[in-house]
């Protein structure tokens, strides 16, 4: 485990102070963790945008391309185009 040494502002200290007393934690630091991870959720792995879910619904629905049989017949296709 890491430890930091860290100066916060005292509305930021309020916050913990919520946050540790919510959910009955208790010190600072467990606060801090559950901040933490909470945002960490949104940072690291944000929504996808409506676009691209309808286009990968699209996909899944369509199919993702044209398949082939063989080498040959991909090779046919690419030579022709």
């Amino acid at each position: 485990m890491v430890q930091a040494m860290i100066e916060i502002p005292n509305e930021a200290n309020q916050v913990l102070n919520i946050v540790k007393a919510r959910y009955n934690l208790k010190t600072k630091s467990e606060a801090i963790t559950k901040i933490v991870m909470a945002c960490g959720k949104n940072i690291l792995e944000p929504e996808l945008r409506p676009e691209y879910l309808n286009k990968l619904k699209r996909i899944e629905k369509e199919g993702y391309g044209k398949t082939f049989g063989s080498i040959a017949e991909l090779r046919k296709k690419l030579e022709s185009d």
